[in-house]
């Protein structure tokens, strides 16, 4: 099953920011952790980030679902610079109610000078059929809740310049 999690905002920047920020600035200060999801510390095997077909290892806190630790691989899919990301998120090191892989997307379009368009989108894959449900209401609500949460850390990462780690 596959569940479509979709938030837009307008961000106040060049359209250059608005699309580095998210994948190329320390994702410490993007996923900072948020109820049961937890604050991601660190990433170890990230010397191509940002390049396609690039991945990295994602280290996270303890938290209540995780021991803490590696948690899983990011991977990019698709770069279209100063336009779109696709990444994936796979390799889960603790059980995720049947979820398999996230797939993120990150589009951007420059609607004026220092007006950029965010169109921020997950895609849950489950293969557990008797938590489709719960699937599908966590990934409507809390998902939907922590996705928010991120694009407000990256908005105020690109209204302070927050410095690339990748190039």
């Amino acid at each position: 099953m596959k569940t479509i999690v979709k938030v837009s905002s307008i961000f106040n920047c060049s359209l250059e920011r608005a699309f580095k920020t998210p994948m190329l600035c320390d994702i410490t200060k993007v996923h900072t952790g948020f109820g049961f999801t937890p604050k991601v510390t660190h990433c170890t095997n990230d010397e191509e980030w940002g390049k396609p077909g690039s991945s990295k290892k994602v280290f996270v806190a303890k938290s209540i679902t995780q021991k803490g630790g590696f948690a899983s691989i990011d991977k990019v899919i698709e770069r279209i610079e100063n336009s779109y990301w696709k990444i994936e998120l796979s390799e889960f090191q603790s059980p995720m109610l049947g979820f398999y892989k996230f797939v993120g997307e990150w589009k951007t379009t420059e609607l004026a000078k220092n007006k950029t368009l965010i169109e921020y989108i997950y895609t849950l894959h489950a293969n557990k059929p008797f938590l489709y449900p719960l699937n599908w209401l966590f990934a409507k609500t809390f998902w939907k809740i922590y996705m928010k949460r991120v694009i407000e850390n990256i908005r105020k990462m690109t209204l302070e310049k927050e410095p690339y780690l990748y190039p």
